[in-house]
């Protein structure tokens, strides 16, 4: 290669790719690597990872436990804002791939390494959020993506190569799609999903029991909210992480969170995916309904109307970017109010709200109220009607004054 590399710290989760990867990396460029895997949540067995990586010729492996801090500075935020791209989907990849990109750059320099490494094929939209997330933390970090260099340009390449190099890979061949898993959600391409009049089998799913097995009777629970963040289930404060698990393995329970998307990469191309998002489906609900009793309507709607924007912008990898920071900081101002508790219905893959309450509540019995009161003049209305009427009355007298 004509890139002079002497050591690349590479995003390692011990798959076929980036096993592969480990070892390419090392023959081509002749370079030390280490290895760095993050947990966030997708029930590998991490120490198994960190024995692997070293096995396959890494020179050092980093295996940290990032859950919390997914949630908290990630998660959350983005549920601030009520964020979702495309009216679907909850960016349950596009959230972890920054935090993942910030640890490499992090681990590069303190080990002096010169570059870094992943495992995004060129087509997806993963090679753009981890680089987009490099180059804005380390303007002269070297890049390496092995999907836009090497030959290996297919599965069974890959396990030629592994097997070359004995490399264990164990592989489904009876659910061969590529899965993306963290506490946020799971999702699943390739395979039969790339037909997309195809129906997902069943036994696709992991985190969700279909809503016809559900259970017959509903449950029941209550969220308290602090500023916008979720903080307590049934009075019981939780961490973000532990929250976000409690919710998930109740929202499983009761089959919520499916989701059948055909989406838009960022590349141009349109694929499809089955999302898995039981906690985070309930969140966005019972975010929304604390909001509806807290926030005042212009404000809200100022800020809804920047949610695909600032969806667009995590989808795009654009989580390091100042258009990004003065969306946010706009946006946790906006959630200043937003605290109190939401009552919800879990029930055959819904999410129902049953009551909201909060001592900064916006609503006001007195004023909505269909009976008698003293704090609202009801002939108010009339000129109210009259003035937002006027441009229009105008408009339409103009218009039989040229038809004449």
């Amino acid at each position: 290669m004509s890139v002079d590399i002497k050591k690349v710290v590479l995003a390692y989760s011990g798959g076929l790719d980036t096993s592969v990867i480990l070892k390419w990396l090392i023959e081509t460029y002749r370079c030390e690597v280490i290895t760095f895997s993050a947990d966030l949540g997708q029930d590998d067995e991490m120490e198994a990872i960190r024995q692997k990586a070293l096995k396959t010729g890494a020179l050092s492996a980093y295996v940290e436990d990032l859950k919390e801090t997914f949630v908290k500075d990630y998660v959350f935020p983005a549920f601030r804002a009520n964020a979702i791209y495309e009216d679907q989907y909850l960016l349950g990849t596009s959230l972890a791939r920054p935090l993942i990109a910030k640890r490499q750059v992090e681990i590069a320099r303190q080990e002096g390494a010169d570059a870094v490494s992943h495992g995004a094929t060129g087509k997806g939209n993963d090679q753009v959020r981890f680089e987009i997330s490099y180059l804005a933390l380390d303007p002269n970090i070297k890049i390496i993506a092995p999907w836009r260099e090497w030959e290996l340009g297919s599965r069974t390449s890959l396990m030629a190569f592994a097997q070359k190099h004995g490399i264990p890979v164990p592989v489904d061949t009876e659910k061969p799609y590529s899965i993306d898993q963290n506490l946020l959600h799971i999702s699943y391409e390739g395979g039969i999903l790339e037909d997309p009049w195809r129906e997902p089998p069943e036994d696709i799913y992991t985190l969700t029991v279909s809503p016809q097995e559900a259970p017959d009777r509903p449950e029941v629970i209550e969220i308290t909210f602090q500023q916008g963040d979720p903080v307590a289930i049934n009075g019981e404060t939780l961490s973000p992480a532990n929250l976000l698990k409690a919710l998930n393995e109740r929202g499983g329970r009761h089959g919520i969170g499916r989701a059948d998307i055909v989406e838009n990469r960022y590349v141009g191309m349109k694929s499809r995916g089955i999302y898995e998002t039981p906690g985070g489906s309930i969140l966005r609900v019972a975010h929304r309904a604390m909001e509806s009793i807290t926030m005042d309507r212009e404000v809200m709607h100022l800020r809804d109307s920047l949610v695909p924007k600032y969806s667009e912008l995590i989808y795009y990898g654009f989580w390091f970017s100042p258009e990004m920071r003065m969306l946010q900081k706009m946006i946790d101002h906006t959630q200043s109010s937003v605290s109190g508790i939401v009552r919800l219905k879990l029930y055959k893959g819904n999410c129902e709200v049953l009551g909201r309450r909060s001592d900064q509540s916006l609503y006001r019995e007195d004023f909505a109220t269909f009976e008698d009161d003293t704090v609202y003049s009801q002939k108010d209305a009339e000129g109210f009607i009259r003035l937002n009427a006027l441009r229009l009355r105008i408009q339409k007298m103009l218009e039989k004054r040229v038809h004449r």
